[in-house]
């Protein structure tokens, strides 16, 4: 599987998997290989899926051979660099920053956890690299990787273990090629 977008800066790209194509929002800097918390930016690499997120009230639970995990209320992800939680999910409220999992809007009703930075973990290489749901416009996310909820959930019913997600980018349109 296999994101790519046509410049660093590009904030959209287009997953492709399996002859499948969908269109995808990417960070609201674009695409870097050095990665760091707070930049807006998505990480260009490989990273593994590691588990499937999602909030039971909203839905049903989805078909995928990753782990799957419901979403609770007091449910976040640690983004203080400094603590020693950092990048990894905790109990809200929690003393210092937090991601809240349980949100209002429905970008995280559906939630692919990837490998990026977490082992080893290195403060401020950036955290809560996800998979999750788009917003209606595609609108560029925190860093993530986010498509229509419709294309994410068939996707993950096509995933095979193990599954990775690979995020590329060129520096000029020109130069844009994607191989295998």
């Amino acid at each position: 599987m296999s994101v790519a977008a046509l410049s660093l800066r590009a904030t959209r790209g287009t997953l492709t998997f399996a002859g499948l194509r969908f269109p995808c929002a990417l960070g609201r800097t674009g695409c870097r290989t050095r990665k760091r918390e707070g930049d807006g930016a998505t990480p260009i690499g490989q990273w593994r899926a590691r588990a499937v997120l999602y909030r039971p009230d909203r839905m049903r639970r989805p078909r995928t051979p990753l782990p799957v995990k419901a979403i609770r209320r007091h449910d976040g992800w640690c983004d203080a660099s400094a603590d020693r939680n950092y990048n990894r999910p905790v109990r809200l409220p929690y003393p210092v920053s937090a991601e809240r999992l349980w949100r209002e809007d429905a970008l995280y009703d559906v939630v692919v956890v990837l490998d990026y930075n977490d082992r080893p973990r290195s403060r401020g290489r950036g955290s809560a690299i996800f998979m999750h749901v788009a917003r209606p416009d595609y609108a560029p996310t925190e860093g993530c990787i986010a498509l229509a909820r419709g294309h994410l959930l068939r996707l993950l019913e096509r995933l095979r273990v193990p599954a990775a997600i690979g995020v590329l980018a060129k520096k000029s349109a020109r130069s844009f090629r994607l191989g295998r």
